[in-house]
């Protein structure tokens, strides 16, 4: 079985480990901690960045760090991770969720800017949502599949509302918007995931970066228990969310190879696009203006064959593949979540399907993939 998408540690991640464990330095405490916040830093293009014990974990201490709280409503793309959704919920807030463009699948800005001009408005210094009296507290793009969304516009209209934005950038490391690193687009805070199967991944942890050395000093505090002394006193209501130095050590040696592994990425993406476009009733990823994409994920789009069949149908040739990601407004924590049209979110997200894309993927292996797929895709 050729796998969808498992790390590549072929690099410094054992040597490191031994460090720490030699050292006795495997909790949070610990100098691969501060080291991979500076890499993540400098890959960002961010000023500050402070590592956390997950990605969800750095969403929902970003959204309380920049106000959000109980009641109030995120602006956020209905094709997403439920994870993006989840975080909101954790702050007690709700998402306000809407479509993504057919380009890029992600946020619609000018869905946004209109809901916000005809179904908002301005209560001492508030953005109120009109039909349920609710504030509209922040926005939250997704940088879906690594590709960042169109922040220059989304950013204009947040300070024209007064809104802060916290980019979900969970798989994007490494990607570029209009020739800028992603950590510097004018979003409050982004966050960063380092699961198992992103690109660069720490076996679990995530990262906040920013701009605003305040800000970021009090995500700091908010992931340390919101400590504020030696003798055990906490001024805030704050969450263990810290890396152990054990998953700093592998993200460390990860980000190393940062380059490496993204060219890897875009290398597959581009290889299936060219090998799968001229199939009948099948579409290729979109690849926006404006990006360049981190390529988290590749694959196609399939408009005559369900996706669960083909999952089936290929698992039986050796090769691993999944659908992508069940929107918001169809799961059902969020039934009553408010909504805009969302028709290009519920015509694509079914139709994705994602294949192997592992950085260690050989050529061999991805010509068994295209092979596998072609011979699917052209049977009776």
């Amino acid at each position: 079985m050729i796998p969808l998408a498992i790390p590549n540690l072929a690099g410094n991640e054992a040597r490191y480990l031994r460090e720490c464990v030699d050292s006795n330095f495997v909790s949070t405490v610990g100098p691969f901690v501060e080291r991979f916040e500076t890499m993540v830093a400098q890959a960002s293009g961010a000023s500050h960045a402070v590592a956390t014990s997950s990605g969800t974990a750095g969403l929902h201490v970003a959204l309380t760090a920049i106000g959000v709280g109980r009641d109030d409503l995120v602006v956020l793309p209905s094709l997403t991770f439920i994870a993006s959704a989840n975080a909101i919920s954790h702050c007690g807030a709700t998402p306000w969720l809407f479509d993504v463009t057919a380009d890029s699948w992600t946020l619609d800005v000018g869905s946004v800017a209109r809901a916000l001009e005809t179904e908002t408005e301005r209560r001492e210094g508030r953005v109120v949502h009109r039909a349920s009296g609710r504030r509209v507290a922040a926005i939250m793009p997704v940088y879906t599949l690594g590709t960042p969304a169109d922040m220059d516009p989304l950013v204009r209209i947040a300070h024209q509302c007064g809104l802060p934005v916290v980019a979900d950038a969970a798989p994007a490391l490494g990607a570029r918007y209009r020739g800028r690193d992603i950590g510097s687009l004018g979003a409050d805070l982004s966050v960063f995931s380092f699961n198992g199967n992103k690109t660069v991944t720490a076996g679990g942890g995530g990262a906040v970066t920013g701009e605003d050395s305040d800000l970021c000093a009090l995500v700091r505090h908010l992931t340390t228990t919101a400590r504020a002394g030696a003798d055990y006193t906490h001024d805030a209501v704050g969450f263990n969310y810290r890396m152990t130095n054990l998953q700093a050590a592998v993200g460390c040696a990860q980000l190393e190879r940062l380059e490496e592994l993204v060219g890897a990425k875009r290398r597959i993406a581009r290889t299936y696009t060219e090998a799968l476009a001229d199939l009948p009733g099948v579409g290729c990823f979109p690849v926006p203006p404006w990006a360049d994409s981190a390529c988290w994920f590749s694959g196609v789009t399939l408009t005559d064959r369900s996706v669960s069949e083909a999952v089936s149908e290929l698992k039986e040739r050796g090769i691993g593949c999944r659908p992508f990601w069940k929107p918001i407004h169809l799961q059902a924590p969020y039934a009553d979540a408010p909504c805009s049209e969302l028709p290009v979110c519920d015509s694509v997200w079914n139709t994705i399907l994602t294949l192997p894309c592992s950085t260690g993927l050989t050529t061999a292996e991805q010509e068994q993939v295209v092979e596998a797929v072609r011979a699917y895709l052209l049977s009776p």
